[in-house]
């Protein structure tokens, strides 16, 4: 089994870079123009857009180069989708992550979690059974056996796949991301318990909007309110070692989030390649 790393946002973390993504429409067209963009991920919207598997798993081959197959001689696509899913916290659905992760994707953004409860089932639901006396048990897996469809798009044997399909850091060689919105003040006050009880979060994404709402201050991302509220956020991420991520990077803050010790980059894609450009020069690409 190669021992090359498939997830390039898992790639960026283990250098000690910052990763950068951009949320991205799930259609065949954004698939093909973003593959080969200066992204180390990508993030299907399927929470406000439509939750579509079919489309999904058009898109996620069309993210496939096989110019790029050739010369790297590696099946994963440059750029590494992941998903965000329409399910909540508190809806702890674990079906729409078994869908995606069936498909393909190398990682599941879950919106609005907010106790350990909901961030324990996120994990879980991305985790394949196993015997009770394995090593790296907890939280105990819950992700239904169906692993040929991503295997295939892997390009491993369902045995490596199942090797490799496991969550990160808590897996040091798994190639799956959990990311957790945290989107409200419930969620700011339960971080550091979730943090220090469910392992195998891979990064917390601030939900600007959804918080800055509640805070009765809209998409005022610059008010000290909403801005206070980040800070605490990424003090407990620091405090546990997880990555912290911000979904509104523009060129105008970028160079102030990497300095506050973001490493999940994410801005708009229509406006963004100069961004990237312009964070991953920062950054020492």
């Amino acid at each position: 089994m190669s021992t090359t790393r498939l997830n390039g946002i898992i790639r960026a973390f283990e250098s000690g870079k910052a990763a950068h993504a951009a949320f991205a429409k799930l259609d065949k067209q954004t698939a093909i123009e973003m593959s080969d963009s200066p992204y180390d991920g990508l993030v299907f919207e399927m929470e406000h857009n439509p939750y579509d598997v079919s489309a999904l798993g058009d898109a996620l081959q069309y993210m496939l180069s096989r110019k790029q197959i050739a010369e790297a001689a590696s099946v994963a696509p440059k750029v590494t989708p992941l998903a965000r899913i329409p399910a909540n916290g508190a809806e702890m659905n674990q079906s729409f992550a078994k869908q995606v992760l069936d498909r393909g994707v190398y990682g599941v953004i879950w919106p609005h979690i907010a106790t350990v409860e909901q961030a324990c089932n996120a994990v879980a639901s991305c985790r394949y059974a196993r015997p009770k006396h394995a090593p790296l048990y907890e939280p105990k897996g819950v992700r239904g056996d169906g692993p040929a469809n991503a295997a295939r798009y892997w390009g491993l044997s369902m045995e490596d796949y199942y090797a490799k399909a496991d969550v990160w850091p808590l897996a040091p060689q798994g190639e799956l991301l959990v990311g957790l919105m945290c989107e409200s003040t419930q969620a700011i006050e339960n971080l550091d318990d979730m943090l220090a009880n469910v392992p195998g979060i891979g990064f917390i994404l601030i939900g600007e909007g959804d918080l800055s709402q509640e805070l009765g201050l809209a998409r005022q991302y610059e008010h000290p309110e909403v801005q206070d509220a980040m800070r605490r956020i990424a003090e407990t991420c620091r405090k546990h070692n997880v990555v912290v991520g911000n979904p509104h990077v523009t060129a105008r803050n970028h160079r102030r989030l990497q300095e506050e010790g973001y490493r999940f980059l994410m801005s708009a894609p229509q406006r963004t390649y100069g961004v990237v450009g312009l964070a991953r020069e920062m950054a020492g690409y």
